[in-house]
């Protein structure tokens, strides 16, 4: 299936900034050690094809997730065969002490990029779920990059998100939060970041469900008013290469926007998704309808779909990948826009953030709330937005 065609577009983004840099990525690539964290999710298994595809010396990618890995070493046998270096996965939780003795023992790397994080905003839904977010997204990268600065480490590349600027949900502010804790490090060590769009039929995504929908005989749902810009998974990884190999200290790379980068509806996208694989949407009133008619309509070469508008806590009504405050270079790249930012961090406010979650957690009881009010401490314009429904409540 034509991703591109889905989301609207005829064009890769940044396909003459990679073409143009080439020559120079397949170098410094094809010299350096490369350590991927969270390597085996959508945008992990990208950035690894792209570093894979250009020879590097060492390339050893972790990740959680013991199945997804599996697919990301058939993926690049599949697609590339076999480089001269050292490529290895690992299936390790950076959190634990496992990784702790893995990186210990084998922590000479050029460059650490870490892919790693809890991406859904319906991951703000309760408050245990919603600590395990600040832990993988926030303390988990403070972590792994002490150790890449205790080792000589040059390099540490980081992702973020555009949910990051101007935050509306937990997910969006718990990268904001990191991104502080970066410019802190930044002192020490070379730190890169992206902020990017959503990634097309990234695992887990609306998108991605679409594909489970239609396999498993179950109705199309998707929100009809929100639009959302969307990169391919190929371009994830090439801006997180771009990032890690030629961003400055406290760089924020982002997509700028174009004909080819705009909004789209995930009800369009449905449309779109449908009509290629034969099918014409049927558009339902209910949940119950969509259910009942799943049974036969197909048959008809027409598919219930439910389009409603969106009530959920945490959802944004427009996407920015930089605030109006923000410094930016939009003339290095043709299609890449920098964030360029000075080393600024109030230590006080990092210091007591650490220490009210420290707490929460030996007394093993806070709720949702607390967790809020200190995020609103650390940002002071966050826009959360509590609507008391979650997506989990919806088909």
């Amino acid at each position: 299936m034509d991703i591109l065609n889905l989301i609207g577009r005829r064009n890769e983004l940044f396909h003459h900034d990679i073409q143009h840099h080439e020559d120079q990525l397949r170098e410094i690539v094809s010299q350096s050690k490369f350590l991927v964290i969270g390597g085996a999710g959508s945008i992990g298994q990208a950035v690894t094809r792209e570093i894979f595809k250009r020879n590097p010396q060492k390339l050893h990618v972790v990740d959680i997730s013991e199945n997804n890995m599996v697919e990301l070493v058939r993926d690049v046998r599949s697609s590339f065969g076999y480089i001269d270096g050292d490529f290895q996965t690992f299936a390790l939780d950076i959190g634990s002490i496992e990784y702790d003795a893995f990186f210990e023992a084998d922590g000479e790397f050029d460059y650490v990029l870490n892919l790693s994080a809890l991406k859904h905003v319906r991951s703000e839904k309760d408050p245990f779920t919603l600590m395990r977010m600040i832990d993988v997204n926030i303390f988990n990268t403070e972590k792994t990059i002490n150790q890449s600065i205790d080792k000589g480490v040059k390099k540490y590349f980081c992702v973020s998100t555009d949910k990051a600027a101007n935050p509306v949900n937990m997910m969006g502010a718990s990268k904001r939060i990191m991104e502080m804790y970066l410019m802190r490090k930044s002192e020490h060590i070379a730190i890169s970041t992206a902020r990017f769009a959503n990634v097309a039929f990234s695992d887990g995504s609306l998108l991605h469900g679409f594909n489970q929908r239609i396999q498993k005989l179950q109705p199309i749902v998707a929100p009809n008013d929100i639009k959302r810009y969307f990169v391919i998974p190929k371009e994830s990884g090439e801006l997180c290469l771009m990032s890690c190999i030629f961003g400055e200290n406290r760089d924020i790379f982002f997509p700028k926007l174009s004909e080819d980068l705009h909004l789209i509806t995930f009800a369009d996208i449905a449309v779109k998704y449908l009509n290629e694989l034969g099918y014409e949407p049927y558009l339902c009133e209910t949940e119950d309808e969509a259910r009942h008619l799943i049974k036969t309509l197909p048959q008809e070469k027409k598919w219930p779909c439910l389009f409603t508008s969106s009530d959920t806590t945490g959802e944004k009504d427009f996407e920015e990948f930089f605030t109006s405050n923000e410094v930016l270079d939009m003339g290095k790249f043709e299609n890449l826009g920098i964030i360029k930012n000075d080393l600024h961090f109030d230590n006080d406010k990092l210091t007591h953030f650490a220490d009210t979650i420290s707490q929460y957690k030996a007394e093993k009881k806070w709720s949702k709330e607390q967790i809020v009010d200190l995020f609103h401490q650390m940002i002071s314009d966050f826009g959360h937005k509590e609507t008391g429904k979650y997506l989990d409540a919806k088909m």
